[in-house]
């Protein structure tokens, strides 16, 4: 891993990696390519392209069979319509890059503090199954690496996307080294929600102040237990206008989110990788908006640790 210079944030992409789906397909694929050409926009950002997650990083977590059927096209009708992507080897190049943004993103957290995967927060795939346009669960894949190499100890998944993180709870309860936070809407999807260590359901129409709050009560718990390495689902879905949200959060609810994420982790001491999930507001503008206010966040909080270190240093 190079180094950068201070200030700096590693931000991973693979939107050239094109998953072709049918015209008017509701997935807003687009979104990821405009949020790439935002945010190279930004002087502290560098951009890098990960590698492909390893079928050895996959197993750790995926069944043999749900890799093999994926990886060969043998899925059944029923669990590609589950999925909600049409199978094609563009699919299995591109989630496979888009969880070894993940695995990149989470090595350079903890060298660098904060580091962003520009796709990621596939959170609805299960060990032996993918649904709601997820294929592999991209942040577990990156936690079992993390165990595995012992570079961190303790982990939290601070889940905040509208949809409860329902694979990621099944595929991590009864681990004790991972805390699952999700704060979502109680009447949205999935309609089955599993158990995550802290669930915190929402209304519809909530607004600001209520999901903040419910936010902040959410990382209390989160944190509380010293992880060294927390994921960051950044979902954009909660705004407003976005078509399968329904909270009601304004952009600038989104942006205090963001910051009291970042806050809440610097003061306990965990680096944070940061993954983008969901985001399907009515103008995809508005969608790649809110990601990239997210990505900003992230390099004004490098930069800022990296004023307060040459501070101390002189």
């Amino acid at each position: 891993m190079t180094l950068l210079p201070r200030g700096f944030v590693r931000a991973y992409y693979c939107d050239h990696f094109v998953l072709p789906l049918p015209e008017r397909h509701r997935f807003p694929m687009e979104k990821y390519r405009m949020l790439r050409e935002a945010v190279a926009l930004h002087s502290l950002v560098e951009l890098e392209v990960p590698e492909a997650a390893s079928q050895v990083d996959l197993e750790r977590v995926h069944t043999a069979d749900y890799l093999s059927n994926v990886i060969s096209g043998t899925l059944s009708r029923d669990e590609i319509r589950r999925i909600g992507f049409p199978w094609s080897p563009e699919l299995v190049e591109r989630s496979r890059r888009s969880v070894g943004g993940t695995l990149a993103a989470s090595r350079a957290a903890l060298t660098d503090g904060v580091s962003v995967n520009l796709a990621g927060g596939t959170h609805h795939a299960f060990a032996g199954h993918g649904e709601g346009f997820c294929v592999f669960n991209d942040v577990a894949v990156a936690v079992r690496a993390h165990q595995v190499s012992g570079a961190a100890a303790r982990f939290a998944v601070l889940d905040l996307d509208v949809h409860q993180g329902n694979g990621t709870a099944s595929i991590f309860s009864g681990d004790d080294t991972v805390f699952t936070l999700s704060v979502h809407g109680e009447n949205n999807f999935p309609f089955r929600k599993e158990r995550s260590d802290l669930d915190i359901e929402l209304p519809d129409a909530s607004g600001d102040d209520r999901y903040l709050d419910a936010v902040e009560r959410g990382l209390k718990g989160a944190l509380s237990q010293g992880p060294a390495l927390a994921f960051y689902i950044a979902g954009a879905d909660p705004y407003e206008h976005d078509r399968l949200g329904r909270l009601a959060v304004t952009k600038e609810g989104l942006a205090a989110r963001d910051r009291m994420v970042l806050d809440q982790c610097d003061s306990a001491g965990a680096a944070v990788a940061i993954v983008m999930s969901g985001g399907y507001a009515s103008e995809i503008q508005d969608t790649v908006e809110i990601h990239e206010e997210t990505v900003r966040a992230a390099a004004e909080r490098a930069s800022g640790r990296a004023q307060t270190g040459e501070q101390r240093n002189g």
